[in-house]
């Protein structure tokens, strides 16, 4: 198969789990109202003082972020993996690294922007400094593809399990802490004035590296769910 038939192949992929996710309106909603709600609570939590919860701001935002994302690492592979749909695409000419990739990115599209996009006002609420929005935007922006790619990985080893939400948390969340400590301390630097670019640099060197690896692993990990 050629290579523009590849991508073309890829893309198509990818549209169909979108026009899917687009079908499930609450799976997409789901990560926003735990966002929503558990920033709602922090302040109640900590107390309504502005100096406390903007110190603590860009740490609860991100691990609020990442909760919102394992949140629905589950179900990236479930539903095709439920109508038999996966069968057929592992017995597809195509590279399954490259399909898995459709997958991914229709995860990350539906989750991580739409987390991006919506942290500023959230951030607001916790009285996050204005200058610092554009880090966590940015930082979420990067960070959330890294958790959706690896997150991939601990989707395709426990697709087959029927109840494989807690097993995926225990396999990836060590790896997710990387993330999470250069995301947050992108936007901790920003809010103290020293330049947030060093952070961002090590989050996008872990995009390049998770975009490299993770799709032959979770191709790996599909193979092994579907024929235990």
């Amino acid at each position: 198969m050629t290579a523009p038939g590849t991508a073309a192949f890829c893309l198509r992929l990818l549209r169909r789990q979108l026009v899917l996710a687009v079908r499930r309106p609450i799976e997409i909603a789901n990560p926003l109202l735990f966002f929503a709600m558990v920033v709602a609570l922090f302040p109640l939590g900590l107390g309504p003082a502005p100096d406390s919860l903007a110190e603590f701001a860009p740490g609860i935002l991100w691990i609020i972020a990442l909760l919102s994302n394992l949140l629905t690492s589950d179900t990236v592979f479930r539903s095709d993996y439920d109508d038999g749909s996966l069968e057929q695409l592992l017995l597809s000419p195509q590279p399954l690294f490259l399909s898995v990739l459709a997958y991914v990115g229709a995860h990350w599209l539906v989750t991580g922007i739409l987390l991006a996009v919506v942290s500023p006002v959230f951030a607001l609420m916790l009285g996050l400094p204005g200058q610092a929005l554009g880090a966590l935007f940015l930082s979420l922006l990067i960070g959330t593809a890294v958790l959706s790619l690896v997150g991939g990985i601990g989707a395709a080893l426990t697709v087959g399990l029927k109840r494989g939400g807690m097993l995926i948390s225990l396999l990836i969340l060590p790896l997710y802490m990387p993330v999470l400590i250069f995301g947050s301390a992108a936007v901790q630097a920003a809010v103290s004035g020293a330049p947030a670019l060093p952070y961002l640099a090590i989050l996008g060197a872990m995009l390049s590296l998770a975009i490299a690896l993770a799709p032959i692993a979770i191709a790996a990990g599909l193979r092994i769910s579907i024929d235990a």
